[in-house]
């Protein structure tokens, strides 16, 4: 049974930091693209950061890359996002995505192989 549970979330004022992490469990974690997507309330579902697995590559939403960083740890087989100076509009749920068949520059909500139940994260003004 493959298992995503991401952890981490909270509350925080605007300019703060949070370090989410999802824990794998089911699958090979180091052959498989890890994702963060987010989704707001009364949004869609968005593309947050991912890594890839291999050679570790990462590619971010342009709004978020000098503020987030993505990381993995195969041994722990848990993927990481770092999040600073956290804006109100940071507001959403995040979920964890693991995906076998793509790359950090082709993941999207349709490749995603599995999800995890997510984490809110809202952010103070």
């Amino acid at each position: 049974q493959v298992q995503l549970v991401e952890s981490g979330g909270g509350l925080v004022q605007h300019g703060g930091s949070l370090r989410l992490s999802c824990a794998a469990s089911g699958i090979t974690f180091s052959i498989y693209t890890m994702a963060w997507f987010r989704q707001a309330p009364g949004k869609e579902r968005e593309f947050v950061a991912a890594v890839s697995w291999g050679d570790g590559s990462t590619r971010y939403t342009d709004t978020m890359k000098d503020r987030f960083t993505i990381s993995r740890d195969n041994a722990k087989n848990t993927v990481y996002l770092q999040m600073n100076s956290l804006k109100p509009e940071d507001t959403a749920v995040y979920y964890c995505a693991a995906d076998r068949h793509t790359y950090a520059a082709e993941i999207t909500l349709h490749t995603v192989h599995y999800w995890g139940q997510g984490t809110q994260v809202t952010v103070s003004s």
